[in-house]
């Protein structure tokens, strides 16, 4: 395929998928060879339109040989970014059709809406299926595991750019609405194919985008209009309760508020949701509990991992303010015997992670107590994974792992095929820096299943899981046991 048939075709794949209309062909094709510094174009045949991901390339590459972008990921998604941002509809279009759609109903609107994400390759399709999953089967239901691969890591000569050049402070983050369009730079992903969908959360201006790097169906964010930081409060649970009024089809939670146990952008408040059904949504309420003054709340322990109160009703006012009630009782909370502590020398630890869903036209709040204190063999955190565990998981556990989905560093792909060949051939694995740090785990593993050459790669899978729901129990602040369950129940009577 040369120039003008990948520019014919990304005109005519466009068509295809809703971007542009049959009257703007033309148009485009200009539009981009004038990108591409092309004087005139040649017309040609497409006898069948190519995946995106190689019509992508044919221009990238011609890009790179006539020195318009540098050979680098970093530098091509920019250069790619740009030519999408010809062809993706400007920002009144899609907001005037999203509106349409959702008058025929929330899930066609955001089926649209999700279709154009990907189709401009805003979503990186082609990048996301390199994506690692499976599934764990354990006594808290299937869990998800995900090695994620989708998100390219910084070539050398991109990290020496970003380190000259001068800081910017536009956008003030990856999550501002001042992304949308934007050019991007080596230090930011260019978004020029990406647009936002305003609407209203209890009064106040919020935007709804998909994430880049979608770990799960229909992964959206949720995101103030204003830069101003993450929060968990009453106003919190409402608008989560508010989303999912007018999505119904979708759930939606947000990260906690605190370093640790909270998300990696802290500075702006956003909430994320889908089209997903987690392992946590599926667990049931093990224990009934009934808070005074509210009970037409029905309440209760989860059966999860880590320490979950589900409130349920037909009215999310009431359980926004019991919600309202928990939190204000946990922030303050402290239990020696569960060495939980709601502050040590002025440091707060105490928080909450909500998600919020609808259920059988009922509204759902799940609420999970999150504490972040630190210990000196734990410095990253107690409710945190445990450094015998680093080995696979030494990050946050934030909101999509406290749901039961994974999201694990990409150098396992490479540790467990490399680990499964020095199981099955009995090599040194302490010998190969590469999987050093799983020796004890696989050790373990090998006394206690048998393995093969065809069975290995699937045991350390399995195994992994079954380390991501230890770790998931670590975190809960209540152990699963009966002293545990009892000092559980102690907090929720403590709720005035």
């Amino acid at each position: 395929m040369n120039i003008f048939e990948a520019v014919k075709a990304l005109a005519l794949y466009s068509e295809r998928e809703g971007l542009i209309e049959k009257e703007d062909i033309i148009f485009s094709i200009n539009q981009v060879c004038q990108a591409l510094k092309l004087e005139a174009f040649e017309d040609c045949e497409i006898a069948e339109i190519p995946e995106l991901e190689e019509i992508l390339k044919t221009i990238l590459d011609y890009a790179v040989s006539n020195n318009l972008c540098e050979d680098s990921v970093v530098y091509r998604d920019l250069f790619d970014t740009k030519i999408m941002g010809l062809l993706t509809p400007r920002p009144s279009l899609v907001i005037r059709e999203f509106n349409e759609k959702y008058k025929e109903s929330p899930k066609a609107a955001t089926e649209y809406y999700y279709h154009l994400a990907r189709k401009s390759d805003y979503i990186r399709e082609y990048r996301i299926k390199n994506d690692i999953k499976w599934i764990t089967k354990t006594e808290y239901g299937d869990i998800d595991i995900t090695i994620n691969l989708s998100k390219p890591e910084k070539d050398p000569k991109a990290i020496a750019a970003a380190l000259k050049m001068k800081q910017s402070a536009y956008p003030k983050c990856q999550l501002c609405k001042e992304n949308e369009g934007y050019m991007g730079r080596v230090n930011h992903p260019a978004r020029q194919n990406h647009r936002i969908i305003p609407i209203d959360l209890c009064g106040e201006d919020f935007f709804l985008q998909y994430s880049p790097y979608v770990y799960y169906n229909e992964h959206c964010i949720v995101f103030n209009s204003e830069h101003i930081p993450m929060v968990i409060n009453k106003s919190a649970f409402e608008k989560l309760l508010a989303f999912v009024d007018l999505f119904p089809h979708y759930f939606v939670g947000s990260n906690a508020d605190l370093p640790i146990v909270g998300g990696s952008i802290l500075t702006h408040e956003h909430f994320q949701g889908g089209g997903y059904e987690f392992a946590m949504a599926k667990a049931p309420v093990e224990t009934e509990f009934t808070f005074n003054g509210f009970e037409d709340v029905n309440a209760g322990i989860v059966k999860w991992p880590m320490s979950v109160i589900r409130l349920s009703g037909d009215n999310s006012a009431r359980i926004a303010g019991l919600a309202d009630k928990i939190l204000s009782a946990w922030r303050g909370y402290t239990d020696e015997e569960a060495f939980i502590y709601a502050e040590t020398d002025g440091e707060p630890h105490n928080t909450i992670t909500p998600i919020a869903r609808k259920r059988n036209g009922k509204f759902e709040l799940d609420l999970v107590l999150r504490n972040n204190i630190t210990t000196e063999e734990c410095p990253l955190g107690f409710y945190h994974p445990h450094p015998e565990y680093h080995h696979i998981k030494k990050e946050n556990i934030g909101l999509i792992e406290v749901m039961g989905l994974a999201v694990l560093p990409s150098r396992l792909k490479e540790e467990i095929s490399v680990l499964a060949d020095a199981m099955v051939n009995g090599k040194d694995i302490t010998a190969d820096e590469r999987i050093a740090k799983h020796a004890e785990w696989a050790e373990m593993i090998m006394s206690k299943r048998e393995i093969n050459s065809d069975n290995c790669v699937d045991v350390l899978k399995d195994e992994i899981g079954i380390v991501f729901t230890s770790i998931l129990e670590q975190c809960g602040v209540y152990k699963r046991n009966e002293t545990g369950k009892a000092q559980f129940i102690r907090f929720m009577e403590s709720v005035k």
